[in-house]
């Protein structure tokens, strides 16, 4: 018999007061700068998808209610924690010295392969991604404690803030999980 889909009450998904409640993967999320609101509901998306911790929004990064980031997100702004602080050097320094392990997600000299990343156990991490025309502020790359990069073998050597933070997520859970 050929696979079917599986309906929608099939997926057991959790509800937004389930959601909130379940322990979180050990790992938040920092976008700096963010110019795309539809963007900011991807990763609204993700960060749900891959239960982070929290979900920072940064600079000019926009913030819900609105519109296009709600279009996107389908309701994970109401599920994942998020906060907004405005500069994001702030925010990095204060992590680190609450013990999280500041990773910039850039292309930068001495950056670690993302399929290289072998998180350590016990540690949090907070994943940095950037501007989508400028990437990752320099003074934030050079604070950080690791500098990550997705390998890419096309002409592009650059891939959607979305996309990126679909891939950090997902190889993060992979590699700290046995599910």
């Amino acid at each position: 018999m050929p696979p079917r889909k599986l309906a929608l009450d099939e997926l057991n998904r959790l509800s937004v007061d389930d959601f909130k409640d379940a322990e979180k993967f050990p790992y938040c999320l920092i976008l700096d700068d963010i110019r795309s609101l539809n963007n900011v509901g991807s990763v609204f998306r993700t960060a749900d998808a891959f239960r982070a911790e929290r979900l920072y929004l940064c600079g000019i990064t926009g913030t819900p209610p609105h519109r296009d980031i709600t279009k996107t997100a389908l309701g994970a702004t109401e599920s994942v924690q998020w906060e907004y602080v405005a500069d994001v050097m702030t925010l990095a320094r204060e992590l680190q010295t609450e013990g999280w392990i500041i990773a910039t997600v850039e292309q930068a000299e001495g950056s670690t392969l993302l399929s290289n990343f072998q998180p350590e156990s016990n540690k949090r991490y907070a994943f940095v991604l950037g501007n989508e025309v400028s990437g990752v502020r320099n003074e934030v790359v050079q604070l950080a404690d690791l500098v990550l990069e997705i390998p890419q073998f096309g002409t592009k050597h650059s891939l959607n803030i979305a996309v990126t933070t679909g891939i950090v997520c997902w190889d993060f859970i992979q590699k700290t999980t046995k599910t």
